[in-house]
């Protein structure tokens, strides 16, 4: 079930206003002016009814501080991730990496770095829950050293703020015992605060098995205008996934995977072609010799990819909704609103009703 909360100035939670994050208005104005050449801009999608599209605000919508922008500068990071959380020192090694990334991602003029699924650790099956004799078993997560997690995470934060760089990190989260962990992505803002997080709501067999609870909800953030949703890994294979972040009006889906498998590679660029926005799809840099971490943009194109040669790097690619790129202008501008109105009920009224050369199927 969608969780929906309506953020308004107004109604807005105390913690938003502490976090320097401003609500974004409950109804998105309905823009219907029309460019020179005449399809709306971008966001002007009315719904059946013709009325305004409300924003549906999941846990909920942050806003960067820096007001309505129509452009922003994506990094998109392949790190080491390591497997086994119980080595402190190869967690503590993540995160240095995961930091020194994001050194560099401010370098080159980013707003938001993306790293991939279990950039702090991707726990693997046979480290956590294998049985005496093998077979799997429930995870005992007591193992976990979960206090080096936390310091890594936090430092991670310290630097996002230090750098003035949004950042979105996966790790494992804890929950309270006897539950198991979410499989997560942290969304840390540019002043350096933890202020969402996105849960993996549909694991695989051995996750739901013995490893992880499932997240509940999408998650929606906004930088500067920009909105981003969030995936992980496997979620790849359920569209259902993709089509609620366009419904939700995302210009950005931030796919993170731990996974070493060209097809999801090519699954994610075509959701860039079915809804016509920005995906970025973060890698760890052990399978980035299969496919490398990049990003598509709308109309399905990679715009950018690291090195595929399985050390940690950075691509770089701008998010920008007045760009001039023909196959982005075409996506933006003509796709997406047309996809809409066509499963809004475009061709209903068209139905030819009663005509018997269109209902008999069994005649030339």
């Amino acid at each position: 079930m969608l969780l929906a909360l309506f953020v308004t100035p107004a109604t807005a939670p105390r913690w938003l206003s502490q976090a320097g994050i401003r609500a974004r208005p409950a109804i998105r104005p309905c823009r219907t002016a029309t460019s020179p050449s005449g399809p709306p801009r971008r966001g002007a999608y009315p719904d059946r009814a013709g009325t305004a599209v409300r924003v549906l605000a999941v846990s909920p919508v942050c806003r960067s501080v820096r007001g309505v922008a129509r452009t922003l500068r994506l990094a998109v990071a392949q790190s080491r991730v390591p497997e086994d959380p119980t080595d402190r020192g190869a967690l503590r090694a993540a995160g240095q990496e995961v930091q020194a990334l994001m050194v560099k991602a401010a370098g080159a003029g980013a707003r938001l770095v993306q790293f991939p699924e279990g950039a702090l650790v991707y726990p693997h099956k046979r480290v956590m829950a294998a049985g005496p004799d093998g077979t799997l078993i429930s995870a005992d997560w007591s193992r976990a050293a979960w206090d080096v997690l936390r310091e890594e995470a936090e430092s991670i934060a310290a630097l996002a703020g230090k750098l003035g760089l949004w950042t979105v990190v996966g790790s494992i989260h804890p929950l309270t015992p006897p539950n198991r962990p979410h499989n997560s992505l942290y969304i840390i803002s540019d002043r350096g605060r933890l202020v969402a997080r996105y849960d993996k709501r549909f694991l695989s067999h051995t996750e739901i098995s013995f490893l992880y609870c499932p997240g509940r909800e999408p998650l929606v953030f906004e930088v500067d205008g920009i909105r981003f949703g969030c995936a992980l890994c496997i979620e790849a294979n359920f569209p259902q996934v993709f089509a609620e972040y366009e419904r939700l009006d995302v210009d950005c889906v931030l796919l993170s995977v731990m996974v070493d498998d060209a097809p999801r590679a090519r699954v994610a660029q075509a959701y860039g072609t079915l809804y016509s926005y920005w995906l970025g799809y973060s890698v760890p840099a052990q399978f980035s010799a299969t496919t490398p971490a990049g990003i598509v943009g709308p109309g399905g194109r990679w715009l950018s990819r690291c090195p595929a040669n399985g050390r940690p790097a950075l691509t770089i690619a701008d998010i920008d909704l007045d760009s001039q790129d023909e196959d982005i202008d075409v996506a933006i501008r003509y796709a997406r609103p047309w996809r809409r109105s066509a499963r809004a009920g475009l061709y209903d009224e068209r139905i030819p009703i009663g005509d018997p050369r269109s209902d008999t199927r069994t005649a030339f």
